[in-house]
């Protein structure tokens, strides 16, 4: 593979900057689920609805893919080393607004500051891990990224149940302050700069116009759960983020140098796999919102007991990742993704079946064998799509892969929560029958809480089979089979 090499000709530890990246990003992408089962708690403290929690997620993964796009410019304008540690230093003054904040509003306000640093770090590592390893390595230098972009998530609700049980919320965020001061210290000594760079300016419009249309989507699906899909907020906000996002595609298109380079899409394997990961993602955040809800609400299980029944599947995602990236560097990522899609749907489908009196091991084995699928699917799916591309629009197409995949999962999780609502409510007994009959009253709101559920499932049972479909049009072409090229960082494969 050759000797690492920076852009100014210095060699490097390429093994001792992987593993900072790796650790300060996952401690960022750590973020998108670690509240998770940490929402009832919160809804105590704040005195606020599922609606209205749910924007610590929603509204944080909404910054994300409002910054992923203006991550591929800052990489090919700012040199690699100043922005990991700017990223990583404003995460860190976020995290420390939400440790302190004493308002919903304020934490808010903090989440989002994080997802300003998150939505630099992750697409930064994937562009990273792409560039310094050859196309017959990359399966599992993305299989060690999928331990950050895939285990991170499916760990955090796990680890936020045990600190909520142990500990009171606000740790979740303290804990994680020396961690991110260790990484931007080290970084200064073993962060490269190893992506070259170019002038350029910023389509302001262009971001204006992501930010209105993005951010009037997602606003409509959330506000679903509380107006109903014929409110005309919702209306209103759906058809804004349409014709905005409608706007923004035909000035991508136009542009000599683009905001997104959206070009990227013409390329048929790309396209299928952006699309693949970005189904799966919904599939994958979703259920991991709306599960620990379920087992605390409808259950009466703690955050530790829920966040435990998550583990296993957690703990599968970070054993597999490593192989499943191995092997798609022997056999491509076709066979593989039919194969963990198909072990997505089938660990989906007995969720929409699930009671109050449903075994925690049912439910534990249910959600190891989707995170197993899921493990088989993202990573060598997104790999597969980023070697079909040139090595100078790895950056761009890292933002569009993700843009996209930021933003299906918002409003992914947005319809979710906006459906177990909207059945909840619709179903629940009239508030007469609290005083006449609470026992009745209590079962039968039980029963429309469990039918929410239900409907949730389903919805995500959709998400599931929608991907089943894409993964039989990935390509089957082994990464063996494509031809060497020159890696950014020196050395030819």
């Amino acid at each position: 593979m050759g000797k690492a090499i920076d852009t100014n000709g210095k060699t490097y530890n390429r093994s001792l900057l992987v593993v900072l990246l790796l650790v300060g990003s996952f401690c960022t992408v750590l973020n998108q689920t670690i509240l998770s089962t940490a929402y009832p708690t919160l809804m105590k403290s704040f005195d606020i609805t599922t609606s209205t929690v749910q924007w610590l997620t929603t509204g944080f993964m909404l910054v994300n893919g409002i910054m992923i796009p203006i991550s591929a410019w800052l990489t090919s304008r700012v040199n690699s080393k100043t922005l990991y540690e700017s990223a990583m230093t404003i995460f860190l003054l976020g995290t420390i607004a939400c440790y302190i904040a004493p308002s919903f509003q304020v934490l808010l306000i903090g989440r989002l500051i994080q997802a300003l640093g998150v939505g630099v770090t992750m697409p930064l590592l994937q562009t990273l891990m792409l560039s310094i390893f050859p196309a017959q390595s990359r399966g599992t230098a993305m299989g060690l990224a999928g331990l950050v972009i895939g285990v991170a998530p499916a760990i955090g609700p796990t680890l936020s149940g045990w600190v909520i049980d142990t500990y009171q919320w606000r740790v979740l965020f303290g804990m994680l302050i020396p961690i991110v001061i260790i990484v931007i210290i080290a970084g200064f000594w073993f962060m490269k700069n190893v992506l070259p760079t170019k002038k350029s300016s910023l389509d302001w419009l262009s971001a204006a116009l992501s930010t209105i249309g993005f951010g009037s989507l997602l606003y409509g699906f959330s506000e679903v759960g509380t107006e109903g899909w014929g409110s005309t907020i919702v209306i209103a906000s759906l058809i804004i983020g349409v014709v905005f996002i409608l706007l923004f595609g035909w000035r991508q298109l136009t542009l000599d140098n683009p905001f997104l380079e959206l070009r990227v899409l013409k390329n048929p394997e790309f396209s299928v796999s952006a699309l693949l990961s970005s189904v799966s993602n919904m599939a994958m955040v979703g259920v991991e919102m709306v599960l620990p809800l379920y087992l605390q609400i409808v259950r009466g299980d703690s955050a530790l007991e829920s966040g435990l029944t998550l583990l296993a599947g957690a703990l599968m995602m970070g054993v597999m990742s490593p192989i499943t990236g191995r092997i798609f560097d022997r056999i491509g990522a076709r066979r593989l993704a039919i194969t963990g899609m198909f072990l997505l749907t089938i660990g989906t489908i007995p969720f929409a079946f699930i009671t109050r009196t449903t075994p925690v091991i049912y439910i534990t084995v249910l959600y190891g064998v989707r995170m197993a699928g899921i493990s088989m699917t993202m990573m060598p799916v997104t790999t597969a799509g980023m070697n079909a591309l040139p090595l100078h629009l790895m950056s761009n197409g890292t933002a569009v892969n993700n843009t996209l995949r930021q933003v299906a999962s918002s409003v992914g999780t947005a319809i979710l929560i906006s459906i177990l609502t909207n059945v909840t409510n619709n179903q629940a007994p009239e508030k007469s029958l609290l005083k006449s009959a609470p026992l009745n009253y209590k079962n039968d709101f039980m029963n429309a809480t469990l039918n929410g559920y239900h409907a949730a499932f389903a919805a995500a049972i959709a998400f599931c089979l929608i991907g089943l479909v894409v993964s039989f049009f990935v390509s089957g072409r082994s990464p063996r089979s494509i031809k060497p090229e020159k890696v950014v960082n020196g050395g030819e494969n």
